[in-house]
């Protein structure tokens, strides 16, 4: 779903990415992090601080790197690189 609203050029320099998911799919979005943070246990001094170390936690369990399958057809990814 995150893949679904990426556009090509928004990476900062740090490596953050910056993905605008509009409602409904934001909805969805949010009710998958509350659940992860509530299953890995995540706090933070805000709701959006806890949203944020679930959703690192979802990508680093999720292999989100150059070598995951989840990459595979992702925009501005070479499919050659199988």
């Amino acid at each position: 779903m995150l893949r679904r609203h990426l556009e090509d050029g928004e990476e900062g320099a740090d490596g953050t990415v910056l993905v605008d998911v509009p409602y409904p799919d934001a909805a969805v979005v949010t009710a998958l992090l509350d659940v992860a943070a509530e299953c890995f246990g995540e706090r933070g001094s805000s709701v959006e601080e806890t949203r944020q170390a679930a959703l690192e936690t979802l990508l680093q369990l999720a292999g989100f790197d150059e070598e995951s399958q989840l990459n595979r057809g992702a925009p501005g990814r070479d499919e050659r690189r199988r």
